[in-house]
């Protein structure tokens, strides 16, 4: 009997969560998604001895022995950029970039890339999508030119590795990481094992080369990261880019950070020469907004280090099915329905024959409960017909009982608010704590919707 076909081996994987069964199964086990096992041909010995060998001399070193500068981030030009790494790129690090196709991940890495090779920093280039000519037309309908960006259109990991080897840059970017292949294994690109395996080899060289190296990830669509969960547990930094991408503003979160914080955002704006950093979100966010219009609130959130005002808008007209509809753009749709139970039983507001549409402008998403009280507000006042009084911000937590909750970081929050001309604040009642307020700036204490409603309305 022949022993070549014990060489591979046959597995059936999902492509959502990265399940293993030996059979075909029509739903995975694991996930619940429908066909998403996806056959794979594994050799029996796996190449992962290679991308090893370079930590092979390494040994147990302290603390305290370990050389570290205080300045050895590597800085980008955007300062959105740089402030959602948490001051720029540690040397070493691997940080994976994912979103929506066509919301800027490309454009924002090209454009920062070829600027950072104008400090005289060797950029290596990957792409396993587009062409050289194809990046240098795009590069050139960008303004951008650079002696010192390199690119490279392959998909080979092997043949990555040796041109990564002989150019050794000081940043190494792939676009994307669902295109890279190891010819170790049978499967296809993009598969769960293709993505661990070649995510695998670029840790490795990010450790051992000090290198940053950044992939881009694609997205499934639920709008969850393409690939095995555990290609988000490899890399240091995981970055969300968000925002609907028929209009200009992108947003990038930071998921997952070991060497920043996971609450701060860049805010970018879509041009036809790339994308710029928004130094003012609050003022962008509030440019075209209608003051005199009813249902239209203005709240205060937090995000990271930056408050941020966002116009919040409701919508409340006399539903046509026996069913209300429950519709939120860039809020909670559990949250709003817990604010409607709370208008209905604490103030008396008859909903039940209401379509109640809320909507974040911007492409913002409020996860903060400092603006429940807007939001409760931009609804009374889309039922009532009754517009809420120019220059005024709303900032509270709800409760069940409808009392109006205090949040934190006050202060910050008014301040940039007077910043923008705003004039009165409705705030929680605070028990005898002094605040150092903006100059000739009302506040105004609430302790309960229906007492903020009366003097709001």
């Amino acid at each position: 009997m022949p022993t070549s076909s014990k060489k591979t081996k046959v597995q059936y994987v999902c492509q959502s969560c990265g399940y293993v069964s030996l059979r075909w199964l029509g739903r995975c086990s694991e996930c619940q998604a429908w066909n998403t096992l996806v056959e794979e041909r594994i050799a029996k010995k796996a190449a992962r001895s290679a991308p090893h060998r370079a930590q092979e001399s390494a040994k147990p070193v302290k603390l305290a022995d370990i050389d570290f500068a205080a300045d050895s981030r590597v800085c980008f030009q955007s300062a959105e950029l740089n402030r959602v790494l948490g001051g720029g790129m540690v040397p070493g690090s691997l940080i994976l970039i994912g979103g929506d196709p066509g919301i800027g991940k490309s454009t924002l890495l090209l454009q920062e890339a070829t600027r950072l090779a104008q400090k005289a920093i060797a950029v290596l280039y990957i792409s396993g999508e587009e062409s050289n000519r194809q990046i240098k037309l795009r590069a050139q309908r960008l303004g951008l030119d650079s002696n010192d960006l390199y690119l490279f259109a392959e998909t080979n990991l092997d043949e990555i590795l040796a041109a990564i080897e002989t150019l050794k840059p000081g940043l190494i970017v792939v676009d994307s990481i669902q295109t890279i292949y190891q010819p170790a294994f049978e499967s296809a690109p993009g598969t769960i094992s293709q993505v661990r395996e070649s995510a695998l080899a670029f840790l490795t060289l990010a450790k051992s080369h000090h290198v940053p190296v950044i992939l881009i990830g694609h997205v499934t669509k639920e709008g969850y990261l393409a690939g095995p969960k555990v290609l988000e547990h490899m890399v240091d930094t995981l970055l969300q880019f968000e925002g609907d991408a028929h209009q200009h503003f992108r947003i990038l979160r930071a998921l997952k950070n070991r060497f920043g914080s996971t609450r701060e955002i860049g805010i970018f704006e879509m041009l036809e020469t790339g994308l710029r950093d928004v130094d003012n979100p609050s003022e962008i966010f509030l440019s075209q907004r209608n003051s005199h219009a009813s249902g239209s609130a203005v709240i205060c959130m937090i995000e990271g280090s930056r408050p941020i005002l966002v116009e919040v808008q409701a919508l409340a007209t006399t539903t046509n099915y026996g069913m209300p509809q429950r519709t939120a753009t860039g809020f909670d749709g559990r949250r709003l329905s817990l604010i409607l139970a709370v208008l209905e039983k604490r103030i008396g507001m008859r909903l039940g024959s209401y379509d109640v549409f809320l909507n974040a402008v911007g492409g913002v998403r409020l996860d903060e409960p400092a603006v429940d009280f807007g939001v409760a507000a931009a609804i009374a006042s889309s039922v009532r017909n009754l517009a809420i009084p120019e220059n005024t911000v709303l900032i509270g937590e709800v409760g069940l009982g409808g009392e109006i909750r205090a949040v934190p970081q006050l202060e910050k929050r008014l301040h940039e608010a007077a910043k923008l001309g705003f004039a009165r604040a409705f705030l929680p009642r605070l028990s005898g704590k002094k605040m150092a307020l903006p100059d000739s700036f009302e506040i105004i204490p609430c302790q309960h919707l229906e007492e903020a409603f009366d003097k709001l309305l």
